[in-house]
């Protein structure tokens, strides 16, 4: 995968060297020259770009024609998103990533302005800490569609309400399917003839507006 970055501060110079551990072609865009000096130490050569990210003939001549990714994440939400209108609009880069450095800015970085996903460290940490205090113990194993839906797994809890139940006769929450139920180390693939029994550990796809209500059929009653 080709990876286009525009900033060379810490999060960029730290995503680079992911991305080239893991065999990535990589490119960093950056233009202040004590950054430059700091990247030359860290990075190979051929892998940084001086010059300014917002400037097309910068983008072209790192080749962003051929990028998959683009990554925008200067320190200044203004410069992210020109970049990322730029590589959207002008040069059709099939993904873009953005960097949210002020969270009263979030509602700029749509797909509108060429953002296919902004980040913004509070939210996510607001999100975490709200999603943790919302579903107990239940565990999120992978994100679909942009968070939108999530597999998870959780135990059935021993005084939970489905105990005992039959999975057809159990009022599950709307866009929600159990996927597998593991009961002593072994997987069964659970159909409407299958009886929950207590710390069961049931794998589901759920909505994210429903994973509550699922986290409250499999927790204790109250």
């Amino acid at each position: 995968m080709y990876v286009i970055i525009v900033g060379g501060g810490k999060t960029g110079s730290q995503l680079a060297s992911q991305l080239l551990s893991g065999g990535h072609k990589v490119k960093l865009i950056e233009d202040r020259s004590v950054v430059l000096e700091r990247l030359r130490e860290e990075l190979p050569d051929e892998v940084i770009v001086a010059g300014d990210g917002s400037s097309p003939s910068i983008l072209e001549s790192a080749g962003v024609e051929d990028a998959q990714v683009l990554a925008a994440v200067t320190g200044e939400d203004e410069d992210n998103l020109v970049v990322s209108t730029l590589a959207r609009f002008e040069f059709g880069v099939p993904r873009v990533i953005a960097r949210v450095n002020n969270p009263k800015n979030t509602w700029l970085f749509t797909p509108d302005m060429g953002v296919d996903v902004a980040l913004c460290q509070s939210d996510i940490l607001a999100k975490l800490i709200a999603e943790e205090m919302s579903i107990g113990d239940m565990m999120t194993l992978l994100k679909l569609r942009k968070g939108e839906y999530s597999i998870v797994e959780e135990k059935v809890h021993p005084e939970a309400i489905v105990v005992g139940k039959l999975l057809r006769d159990i009022d599950l929450p709307a866009q929600c399917v159990f996927a597998a139920v593991i009961r002593k180390g072994q997987l069964i693939v659970p159909n409407g003839g299958t009886e929950l029994a207590p710390v069961d550990e049931i794998i589901a796809l759920v909505h994210a507006s429903q994973v509550t209500k699922l986290a409250q059929l499999l927790g204790p009653h109250v």
